[in-house]
């Protein structure tokens, strides 16, 4: 175990928990040993889809993910997924304890129809709900769907959204007048409020943060180097506290994919078995299609590899690698390391704010149980010994003063 842990831990609020949940991921979209993409429709190598996302092995991935101790699964959404609400819903009655982070494409339906999925689904999952609001970066996915607005305004209209959503979500009436929604008389019947429910939201744009600072419960974060993720956790905080007060608390997520091992070695073998079976040909035309994106986190994702596979420079952070964003949209970065390395890292952003990690590696069921097994408790250990290191420092202060 790495003994290295800072006595302080500046970057956790009070009032923040005091381990950091840990998600696992639901590939939608098919599974196998090699990255594909998720939500778009293109093209998918066979080894990225051996596994047919059918609700056979679904269920197993959310049954060893939530074996493992994750706390909720995330589902993507968009072309080429099946539809969140239908298998989220399905996988409950698979499941005992995990939770389901459902996504959905804000603007694609009412707030009112949301709530009421939403209040359905809470009510009869036990309140097993999260819910994170995916605005679109896609011109062209978002066009599939009928959808035609501009960036800014597509994030006017998830922030109309989300005001009405929370509103019903809590019991109270949501009668709007907005650009986009004109709700009356909108509200849910005996909704069950004793079963909260976080909303989620993801986005890098200034217009996505002024949304986050005023809406979202926990911000999204792709996995970027500790010094980015600090400077956006400092500019949203501070964006925050402007908009809503103070005391307000703006929690942070981080996704990411890991490659661990029990060594070092055998973990960058992984990788470098990952980028030798990647396509030429799919890598520029993935890079192609990202780049005809509207997405800024997309755009900041591409920057951290430029497109290219050369092995020397994907890891662009001790332990950090991009080379999983040269064939996937989205994240693209995983912690490649061993178990001890990767829990290092992972505790490296929790100290600047992160509270929450979105975790994913492939293939989804057997790395479901390496990372909840052998990267989850050490992280952990690392958590408890920086808090009783403050502890004592604490009560060395207080008897200092006395």
């Amino acid at each position: 175990m790495p003994t290295t842990v800072p006595a302080a831990v500046p970057g956790i609020l009070p009032g923040a928990p005091a381990q950091p949940l840990l998600h696992w991921f639901l590939p939608t979209g098919g599974d196998g040993r090699d990255p594909g993409g998720v939500t778009a429709v293109q093209g998918r190598t066979g080894a990225a889809t051996r596994r047919p996302a059918d609700i056979g092995y679904l269920s197993q991935v959310a049954r060893a993910a939530e074996q493992a101790g994750f706390h909720s699964l995330l589902t993507p959404v968009g072309l080429g997924c099946v539809d969140p609400w239908i298998l989220t819903a399905a996988l409950a009655q698979h499941t005992d304890r995990i939770g389901f982070l459902v996504a959905f494409r804000a603007g694609f339906a009412s707030p009112t129809l949301l709530a009421q999925q939403a209040d359905a689904f809470r009510r009869f999952a036990g309140g097993r709900l999260r819910l994170n609001v995916v605005t679109g970066g896609d011109p062209a996915e978002q066009q599939a769907y009928g959808d035609h607005l501009a960036h800014d305004e597509r994030y006017a209209r998830t922030a109309e959204l989300m005001a009405a959503l929370r509103a019903l979500l809590e019991g109270s009436d949501a009668d709007r007048e907005g650009a986009h929604f004109r709700l009356r008389g909108a509200r849910l019947v005996d909704p069950a409020v004793e079963h909260p429910v976080p909303l989620y939201f993801g986005g890098a744009s200034p217009a996505a943060e002024d949304v986050a600072a005023r809406h979202a419960d926990v911000q999204l974060l792709w996995g970027e180097p500790p010094s980015a993720i600090d400077e956006r956790i400092k500019r949203l905080r501070a964006k925050t506290e402007a908009v809503r007060g103070e005391h307000a608390s703006l929690r942070f997520g981080l996704r990411l994919h890991v490659i661990a091992r029990d060594t070092a070695a055998e973990a960058w073998a992984e990788a470098d078995r990952i980028l030798s079976r990647l396509d030429p040909e799919a890598v520029r035309a993935s890079q192609a299609r990202f780049a005809g994106m509207d997405s800024v986190g997309q755009a900041r994702m591409a920057a951290l590899h430029g497109g290219s596979p050369d092995a020397a420079k994907l890891e662009i952070a001790p332990n950090l690698w991009a080379g999983i964003g040269l064939v996937r949209e989205g994240a693209g970065t995983a912690l490649v390391g061993s178990h001890d390395e990767v829990a290092q890292r992972l505790y490296e952003y929790r100290t600047l704010g992160v509270d929450e990690f979105v975790l994913s590696g492939y293939p989804h069921l057997e790395e479901a149980y390496r990372v909840g097994e052998e990267v989850a408790p050490r992280l952990r250990a690392l958590v408890d010994e920086a808090a009783r290191s403050q502890d004592e420092a604490a009560r060395s202060k207080e008897a200092a003063g006395a």
